[in-house]
Protein backbone atom coordinates (compact mmCIF):
# COMPACT_ATOMS: atom_id res chain seq x y z
CA UNK A 1 0.00 0.00 0.00
CA UNK A 2 0.97 3.24 -0.42
CA UNK A 3 1.57 4.41 2.67
CA UNK A 4 3.90 1.66 3.67
CA UNK A 5 6.69 3.71 2.00
CA UNK A 6 6.44 6.22 4.72
CA UNK A 7 7.52 6.39 8.44
CA UNK A 8 6.11 9.59 9.91
CA UNK A 9 2.98 11.44 9.21
CA UNK A 10 2.28 14.67 10.72
CA UNK A 11 -1.11 16.24 10.58
CA UNK A 12 -1.02 20.26 10.49
CA UNK A 13 -4.38 21.41 11.94
CA UNK A 14 -6.57 24.40 13.46
CA UNK A 15 -9.98 24.99 14.36
CA UNK A 16 -9.57 28.40 12.79
CA UNK A 17 -9.69 29.36 8.99
CA UNK A 18 -6.98 31.93 7.94
CA UNK A 19 -3.92 31.50 10.61
CA UNK A 20 -1.78 29.98 7.93
CA UNK A 21 -1.66 26.23 8.24
CA UNK A 22 -0.34 26.21 4.66
CA UNK A 23 2.37 28.94 4.72
CA UNK A 24 3.41 26.71 8.18
CA UNK A 25 3.12 23.15 6.42
CA UNK A 26 5.15 24.12 3.32
CA UNK A 27 7.82 25.74 6.06
CA UNK A 28 8.14 22.91 7.90
CA UNK A 29 8.52 20.79 4.81
CA UNK A 30 11.27 23.03 3.35
CA UNK A 31 12.92 22.90 7.20
CA UNK A 32 13.17 19.10 7.01
CA UNK A 33 14.31 18.82 3.38
CA UNK A 34 17.09 20.79 4.79
CA UNK A 35 17.98 18.94 7.63
CA UNK A 36 17.99 15.72 4.81
CA UNK A 37 14.79 14.80 5.29
CA UNK A 38 12.51 13.07 2.28
CA UNK A 39 9.03 14.73 3.04
CA UNK A 40 5.88 14.83 0.90
CA UNK A 41 2.78 17.49 1.20
CA UNK A 42 -0.68 16.06 0.81
CA UNK A 43 -3.45 18.71 0.50
CA UNK A 44 -6.68 17.75 1.64
CA UNK A 45 -7.99 21.40 1.32
CA UNK A 46 -10.53 20.50 -1.35
CA UNK A 47 -12.23 24.15 -1.39
CA UNK A 48 -8.84 25.81 -0.93
CA UNK A 49 -5.65 23.98 -2.29
CA UNK A 50 -3.04 26.47 -1.79
CA UNK A 51 0.15 24.00 -1.41
CA UNK A 52 0.59 24.03 -5.61
CA UNK A 53 0.77 27.99 -5.02
CA UNK A 54 2.95 27.90 -2.06
CA UNK A 55 5.80 26.28 -3.90
CA UNK A 56 5.59 27.62 -6.72
CA UNK A 57 4.12 24.84 -8.87
CA UNK A 58 0.64 25.42 -10.06
CA UNK A 59 0.85 24.61 -13.37
CA UNK A 60 2.18 20.91 -12.67
CA UNK A 61 -0.20 17.94 -13.42
CA UNK A 62 0.05 14.78 -11.39
CA UNK A 63 0.46 11.99 -13.96
CA UNK A 64 -0.99 8.53 -13.75
CA UNK A 65 0.60 5.06 -13.03
CA UNK A 66 -0.49 1.65 -12.67
CA UNK A 67 -2.04 1.66 -9.59
CA UNK A 68 -2.49 5.17 -8.63
CA UNK A 69 -1.33 8.87 -8.89
CA UNK A 70 2.29 9.95 -9.19
CA UNK A 71 2.60 13.15 -6.92
CA UNK A 72 4.42 16.34 -8.39
CA UNK A 73 8.32 16.86 -7.44
CA UNK A 74 9.06 19.94 -6.44
CA UNK A 75 12.89 18.91 -6.09
CA UNK A 76 14.92 15.68 -5.90
CA UNK A 77 17.50 15.25 -3.63
CA UNK A 78 20.84 16.68 -4.23
CA UNK A 79 23.47 18.95 -2.73
CA UNK A 80 22.95 22.73 -2.49
CA UNK A 81 25.84 25.26 -2.50
CA UNK A 82 26.96 27.06 0.03
CA UNK A 83 24.26 30.02 1.60
CA UNK A 84 25.23 32.99 1.41
CA UNK A 85 25.88 35.39 4.39
CA UNK A 86 25.57 39.24 4.97
CA UNK A 87 28.57 40.13 3.76
CA UNK A 88 28.03 38.36 0.83
CA UNK A 89 30.18 35.41 1.47
CA UNK A 90 29.46 31.88 1.38
CA UNK A 91 29.15 30.25 5.14
CA UNK A 92 31.65 28.34 6.12
CA UNK A 93 30.66 27.62 9.75
CA UNK A 94 29.35 24.23 10.46
CA UNK A 95 25.89 22.97 11.76
CA UNK A 96 24.52 19.73 12.94
CA UNK A 97 22.11 17.92 10.99
CA UNK A 98 21.07 14.66 11.61
CA UNK A 99 23.13 13.96 14.38
CA UNK A 100 26.26 14.19 12.37
CA UNK A 101 28.70 17.48 11.98
CA UNK A 102 27.80 18.89 8.01
CA UNK A 103 30.22 21.29 6.27
CA UNK A 104 28.67 24.62 5.03
CA UNK A 105 31.68 24.59 2.95
CA UNK A 106 30.91 21.76 1.15
CA UNK A 107 27.08 22.86 0.72
CA UNK A 108 23.98 21.36 1.99
CA UNK A 109 22.28 18.04 1.64
CA UNK A 110 18.96 17.99 0.94
CA UNK A 111 15.86 15.86 0.78
CA UNK A 112 13.35 15.20 -1.97
CA UNK A 113 9.83 17.41 -1.53
CA UNK A 114 6.63 16.13 -3.49
CA UNK A 115 3.42 17.42 -3.00
CA UNK A 116 0.11 16.03 -3.82
CA UNK A 117 -2.98 18.36 -4.11
CA UNK A 118 -6.67 18.73 -5.57
CA UNK A 119 -4.94 21.96 -7.08
CA UNK A 120 -2.85 19.83 -9.64
CA UNK A 121 -6.05 17.79 -11.18
CA UNK A 122 -8.87 20.87 -11.61
CA UNK A 123 -9.24 22.16 -14.68
CA UNK A 124 -8.46 25.49 -14.12
CA UNK A 125 -7.09 27.51 -11.30
CA UNK A 126 -10.17 29.30 -10.65
CA UNK A 127 -12.68 26.33 -10.68
CA UNK A 128 -14.95 26.33 -7.57
CA UNK A 129 -15.19 22.82 -5.55
CA UNK A 130 -18.48 22.39 -4.99
CA UNK A 131 -19.39 19.18 -3.58
CA UNK A 132 -21.07 17.54 -0.68
CA UNK A 133 -19.56 15.52 2.13
CA UNK A 134 -19.99 12.14 0.74
CA UNK A 135 -17.73 13.72 -2.26
CA UNK A 136 -15.04 15.23 0.09
CA UNK A 137 -14.88 11.85 2.14
CA UNK A 138 -14.04 9.96 -0.95
CA UNK A 139 -11.36 12.15 -2.29
CA UNK A 140 -9.76 12.13 0.81
CA UNK A 141 -9.76 7.84 1.24
CA UNK A 142 -8.61 8.37 -2.83
CA UNK A 143 -5.63 10.65 -1.80
CA UNK A 144 -4.55 8.34 1.31
CA UNK A 145 -4.71 5.48 -0.98
CA UNK A 146 -4.08 5.76 -4.21
CA UNK A 147 -1.00 8.06 -4.47
CA UNK A 148 2.87 6.19 -4.67
CA UNK A 149 4.50 8.12 -2.51
CA UNK A 150 8.45 7.39 -2.72
CA UNK A 151 10.35 6.40 -0.05
CA UNK A 152 9.06 9.47 2.80
CA UNK A 153 10.66 10.32 6.06
CA UNK A 154 7.42 12.50 6.72
CA UNK A 155 4.16 13.20 4.94
CA UNK A 156 2.75 16.34 5.88
CA UNK A 157 -1.02 16.57 5.65
CA UNK A 158 -2.24 20.17 5.39
CA UNK A 159 -6.18 20.09 6.50
CA UNK A 160 -9.16 22.22 6.08
CA UNK A 161 -10.05 24.61 9.23
CA UNK A 162 -12.29 22.94 11.60
CA UNK A 163 -12.85 18.99 12.39
CA UNK A 164 -15.77 18.34 9.81
CA UNK A 165 -16.06 15.58 6.85
CA UNK A 166 -12.61 16.00 5.54
CA UNK A 167 -10.77 15.30 9.20
CA UNK A 168 -12.83 12.24 10.16
CA UNK A 169 -12.43 10.63 6.50
CA UNK A 170 -8.61 11.06 7.35
CA UNK A 171 -8.41 9.87 10.52
CA UNK A 172 -10.48 6.62 10.03
CA UNK A 173 -8.57 5.90 6.73
CA UNK A 174 -5.37 6.37 8.60
CA UNK A 175 -6.09 4.54 11.72
CA UNK A 176 -7.42 1.48 8.93
CA UNK A 177 -4.16 1.51 6.53
CA UNK A 178 -1.34 2.36 8.83
CA UNK A 179 1.26 -0.53 9.25
CA UNK A 180 1.26 0.57 12.84
CA UNK A 181 -0.33 3.32 15.24
CA UNK A 182 3.40 4.64 15.61
CA UNK A 183 3.18 5.46 11.61
CA UNK A 184 0.96 8.48 12.64
CA UNK A 185 2.90 10.40 14.68
CA UNK A 186 0.83 13.70 15.86
CA UNK A 187 -0.38 16.54 15.24
CA UNK A 188 0.74 20.28 14.75
CA UNK A 189 -2.05 22.89 16.05
CA UNK A 190 -1.85 26.44 14.59
CA UNK A 191 -3.36 29.60 15.78
CA UNK A 192 -2.93 32.99 15.54
CA UNK A 193 -2.68 35.55 19.38
CA UNK A 194 -5.92 37.11 18.99
CA UNK A 195 -8.39 35.58 21.53
CA UNK A 196 -11.00 35.05 19.00
CA UNK A 197 -8.68 32.76 17.55
CA UNK A 198 -7.70 31.29 20.52
CA UNK A 199 -11.34 29.98 21.35
CA UNK A 200 -11.84 28.34 18.02
CA UNK A 201 -8.36 26.47 18.18
CA UNK A 202 -8.99 25.31 21.92
CA UNK A 203 -11.94 23.34 19.71
CA UNK A 204 -9.13 21.58 17.38
CA UNK A 205 -7.09 20.29 20.91
CA UNK A 206 -10.35 18.64 22.12
CA UNK A 207 -10.72 17.17 18.57
CA UNK A 208 -7.08 15.84 19.26
CA UNK A 209 -7.68 14.37 22.63
CA UNK A 210 -11.43 12.69 21.75
CA UNK A 211 -9.68 11.14 18.44
CA UNK A 212 -6.35 10.48 20.38
CA UNK A 213 -4.44 12.07 18.20
CA UNK A 214 -0.71 13.15 19.63
CA UNK A 215 -0.67 16.80 20.11
CA UNK A 216 3.35 17.18 18.62
CA UNK A 217 3.38 21.32 19.25
CA UNK A 218 1.65 24.18 18.97
CA UNK A 219 2.68 27.17 16.60
CA UNK A 220 1.52 30.80 17.22
CA UNK A 221 1.30 31.99 13.78
CA UNK A 222 1.39 36.19 12.88
CA UNK A 223 2.85 36.85 15.91
CA UNK A 224 4.81 40.21 15.15
CA UNK A 225 5.58 42.04 12.00
CA UNK A 226 9.17 42.24 10.20
CA UNK A 227 9.65 45.78 9.09
CA UNK A 228 10.67 45.48 5.78
CA UNK A 229 12.54 49.13 5.95
CA UNK A 230 14.40 48.38 9.35
CA UNK A 231 15.45 45.48 11.58
CA UNK A 232 12.29 46.25 14.13
CA UNK A 233 9.60 43.34 14.99
CA UNK A 234 6.50 44.85 15.75
CA UNK A 235 3.41 43.03 17.46
CA UNK A 236 0.54 44.08 15.25
CA UNK A 237 -2.05 41.06 16.59
CA UNK A 238 -0.32 40.70 20.00
CA UNK A 239 1.89 37.70 21.05
CA UNK A 240 1.96 35.08 23.59
CA UNK A 241 -1.78 33.84 23.44
CA UNK A 242 -0.69 30.61 21.97
CA UNK A 243 1.91 29.85 24.51
CA UNK A 244 -1.03 30.24 27.10
CA UNK A 245 -3.44 27.97 25.33
CA UNK A 246 -0.33 25.05 25.23
CA UNK A 247 0.20 25.22 28.29
CA UNK A 248 -3.40 25.16 29.63
CA UNK A 249 -4.30 22.02 27.56
CA UNK A 250 -0.50 20.74 28.60
CA UNK A 251 0.87 20.28 25.22
CA UNK A 252 4.06 21.67 23.93
CA UNK A 253 5.00 25.03 22.64
CA UNK A 254 6.96 24.82 19.85
CA UNK A 255 6.98 28.88 19.45
CA UNK A 256 6.11 31.77 17.50
CA UNK A 257 6.55 32.90 13.71
CA UNK A 258 6.33 36.41 12.96
CA UNK A 259 4.66 37.68 8.91
CA UNK A 260 7.77 38.61 7.16
CA UNK A 261 7.34 40.60 3.61
CA UNK A 262 10.19 38.78 2.57
CA UNK A 263 8.53 35.54 2.75
CA UNK A 264 5.46 36.41 1.02
CA UNK A 265 7.64 38.19 -1.78
CA UNK A 266 9.67 34.58 -2.12
CA UNK A 267 6.32 32.59 -2.58
CA UNK A 268 4.24 35.20 -4.50
CA UNK A 269 6.91 36.54 -7.15
CA UNK A 270 10.14 34.17 -6.15
CA UNK A 271 12.26 36.72 -4.95
CA UNK A 272 15.13 35.70 -3.01
CA UNK A 273 14.59 37.13 0.79
CA UNK A 274 16.75 40.42 1.21
CA UNK A 275 16.70 42.35 4.57
CA UNK A 276 18.10 45.88 5.50
CA UNK A 277 21.52 46.27 7.09
CA UNK A 278 21.86 45.01 10.31
CA UNK A 279 19.12 42.47 10.75
CA UNK A 280 19.61 39.46 12.85
CA UNK A 281 17.49 36.98 13.69
CA UNK A 282 18.59 34.17 16.55
CA UNK A 283 22.24 35.46 16.59
CA UNK A 284 22.29 35.09 12.72
CA UNK A 285 22.49 38.22 10.41
CA UNK A 286 20.82 38.06 7.63
CA UNK A 287 21.81 38.84 3.64
CA UNK A 288 21.65 42.25 2.93
CA UNK A 289 19.45 44.26 0.76
CA UNK A 290 21.21 45.08 -2.56
CA UNK A 291 20.81 47.84 -5.16
CA UNK A 292 19.90 46.83 -8.70
CA UNK A 293 17.38 44.35 -9.02
CA UNK A 294 15.68 41.26 -7.80
CA UNK A 295 17.21 37.75 -7.66
CA UNK A 296 14.70 34.87 -8.53
CA UNK A 297 17.20 32.15 -9.38
CA UNK A 298 17.45 28.97 -7.66
CA UNK A 299 15.21 26.71 -6.01
CA UNK A 300 12.73 27.42 -3.49
CA UNK A 301 14.37 25.69 -1.25
CA UNK A 302 17.79 27.17 -1.83
CA UNK A 303 16.12 31.50 -1.91
CA UNK A 304 14.33 29.69 1.52
CA UNK A 305 17.87 29.62 3.32
CA UNK A 306 18.26 32.91 3.59
CA UNK A 307 15.00 34.07 4.81
CA UNK A 308 14.15 35.30 8.18
CA UNK A 309 12.44 32.26 9.19
CA UNK A 310 14.07 29.60 8.22
CA UNK A 311 16.52 29.50 11.75
CA UNK A 312 12.97 29.84 13.49
CA UNK A 313 11.73 26.64 11.93
CA UNK A 314 14.70 24.95 11.75
CA UNK A 315 14.58 24.82 15.61
CA UNK A 316 11.18 23.49 15.51
CA UNK A 317 11.46 20.86 13.01
CA UNK A 318 14.38 19.86 15.68
CA UNK A 319 12.05 19.66 18.64
CA UNK A 320 9.48 17.47 16.46
CA UNK A 321 12.11 15.23 14.74
CA UNK A 322 13.63 14.27 18.17
CA UNK A 323 10.23 13.78 19.56
CA UNK A 324 8.98 11.90 17.16
CA UNK A 325 12.48 9.51 16.40
CA UNK A 326 12.63 9.53 20.49
CA UNK A 327 9.54 7.82 20.89
CA UNK A 328 10.72 5.51 17.92
CA UNK A 329 13.47 4.06 19.73
CA UNK A 330 11.59 4.04 23.36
Amino acid sequence: MPLENIRHIVLVLSGKGGVGKSSITTQLALALSLQGKSVGVLDIDLTGPSIPRFFGIEESRVKQAPGGWIPVEVHREQTLPRARQANGDASTQTSEVNGSTQDQEQGTHIGALSCMSLGFILPNRGDAVIWRGPKKTAMVRQFLTDVLWPELDFLLVDTPPGTSDEHISLLETLLKTTAHTSQLAGAVVVTTPQAIAISDVKKELNFCAKTGVRVLGVVENMAGFVCPNCSECCNVFSKGGGEVMARDFAVPFLGSVPIDPAFVMLVEEGVRPRYPKGTVVGGTALVEREEGGEDREGLLVDKYRECSLAPVFEGFVGRLVGDIEGRDGA
